[in-house]
């Protein structure tokens, strides 16, 4: 990758297989159950991360790293004359961008530039493979994160989520709405705007008309999305096959990513969430 080296948060839900192909740092956030505290994606996997919540019946906290966990992190690779482009969740969702900042500080200036990617899950990974492209063809730290934050207006985030427990648990709908939905099968989809996250659309009935108006809902711009790289995105789902093949009846994609949320992000949205994230031209 050059002089540049490309770091995220673990919230951006990219595969270890894509991390290592575009070479990526990834800090991770911490999940605590109780007295025990895991780092997402390294001491807990989702499947037991659900296990622990049918166990205890509650929800993990979790928790940014902090600005000693970015400067452990960033300091092997500005030591070997790297510099570095962090793409982040969104600051108006979490305070990783902002340690990630406070880090910054501690290296000679214009070492470490932070890039708000102004979303979450893989709409921060479709930025962060961008950085990583940007930087296999040899653009400096500043102009990569600058480019960066210019696209991040662009990537479209919405998810499907199966069940309305997890937001109950965590507070995000209260009691009666959680079962009206039960009760009417209401499936809701949660949308990033404007770096932050809303309540968007409502699919009442099977899960299968839920995916279908979630294919609707992209196919209906497929004129304005850029075909180099989409992703779908899912929490132990088994759905992302089918949506890959339905968008690829209509869209010549280059490249249709399916990824599994990390436990950060399934643990606000539960089972068998889906979402389809692309990027605008």
């Amino acid at each position: 990758m050059g002089k540049v080296k490309i770091f995220s948060d673990s919230t951006c839900d990219l595969s270890p297989e894509l991390v290592a192909q575009y070479d990526i740092g990834v800090v991770p956030v911490y999940v605590r159950f109780g007295d025990q505290v895991y780092r997402d994606g390294i001491d807990l996997t989702v499947e037991e991360l659900y296990q622990k919540v049918d166990e205890l019946g509650e929800l993990p906290a979790t928790a940014a790293p902090s600005p000693g966990d970015f400067v452990q992190a960033f300091k092997p690779y500005i030591d070997d004359g790297l510099d570095i482009v962090f793409v982040g969740i969104s600051s108006d969702l979490s305070a990783i961008l902002n340690n990630a900042r406070l880090a910054a500080q501690e290296f000679p200036e214009g070492r470490v530039h932070i890039a708000d990617g102004r979303n979450l899950s893989t709409g921060t990974g479709i930025l962060v493979l961008k950085a990583a492209d940007f930087a296999a063809q040899g653009m400096d730290a500043r102009t990569i994160a600058e480019k960066i934050e210019a696209l991040a207006p662009k990537v479209e985030t919405e998810f499907i989520v199966d069940t309305l427990d997890y937001l109950h648990k965590g507070g995000r709908c209260t009691g009666l709405t959680r079962l009206v939905g039960s009760m009417l099968k209401i499936r809701p989809s949660l949308k990033v705007i404007g770096g932050k996250l809303y309540p968007n659309q409502k699919f009442r009935g099977t899960r299968q008309k839920a995916l279908n108006g979630l294919l609707n809902t992209v196919l209906a711009v497929k004129d304005e999305i850029d075909p180099e790289r989409i992703f779908i995105t899912h929490s132990v789902s088994d759905d992302g096959p089918y949506l890959k093949e339905e968008l690829l009846k209509h869209i010549d994609a280059k490249e249709i990513l399916i990824t599994q949320a990390g436990c950060v992000i399934s643990s606000h949205c539960g089972r068998n969430t889906i979402g389809i994230i692309y990027m605008k031209k």
